[in-house]
């Protein structure tokens, strides 16, 4: 199984910049773990993508107030559908697996029982399989992963713009001197030395 990795989180660090950075990692997480998903052969791979999912759609309703509603609500119903798709092809793998563990310890008599269990289990495995395929496509044509990057920027804190601040005419400019005063800046004092 492919092992989250770990995201230090300083105490101090702004919550909205928390959301954003994890977020990038589980969801990078995710689509890493693709490659190879739809092969039956190797269980592990569907496992470690399903374990994925679950991270994302935990981080996401974790961080839920940090996002703008209207894209989140989308992004985590995709993440939840593909998640169920992992879940219809994870289910029978995990059984045919342990059915071919406990087919080991039966007599020859009985294992042509759980062999016919094993191929009803092969046909789940396989519809599974489609409607996995299916929402890997529907997740990559609605740009899924893109639209998680977009969240994470989306919550990601932006430091505020520089205000200009206008002089207010009644007060008067600490800038300009007095045109009635002599420029003591400008002047050096008896001694040769500006004012402190």
């Amino acid at each position: 199984m492919a092992k989250a990795q770990d995201i230090e989180v300083a105490p101090s660090e702004p919550y909205r910049q928390a959301a954003a950075r994890i977020v990038r990692v589980r969801a990078g997480e995710l689509f890493e773990s693709a490659d190879g998903v739809l092969d039956t052969r190797d269980i592990e791979r569907v496992h470690d993508m399903r374990v994925a999912s679950r991270r994302l759609r935990a981080v996401l309703e974790i961080f839920a107030p940090c996002f703008p509603q209207s894209e989140f609500k989308g992004v985590l119903r995709d993440v939840k559908q593909l998640a169920d798709a992992l879940g219809e092809r994870r289910d029978p793998d995990v059984h045919i697996d342990a059915l071919r563990s406990f087919s080991k310890t039966l007599l020859a008599a009985n294992k042509p029982g759980v062999a016919r269990l094993v191929e009803d289990l092969r046909a789940r495995q396989s519809d599974g399989n489609e409607v996995l395929a299916a929402a890997l496509e529907r997740a990559q044509d609605r740009g899924l992963h893109e639209r998680l990057l977009a969240l994470a920027d989306a919550a990601e804190p932006v430091a505020p713009e520089p205000v200009a601040v206008e002089p207010d005419a009644a007060a008067p400019d600490a800038a300009a001197p007095d045109a009635a005063e002599p420029d003591a800046a400008a002047e050096p004092a008896a001694g040769g030395r500006a004012p402190a």
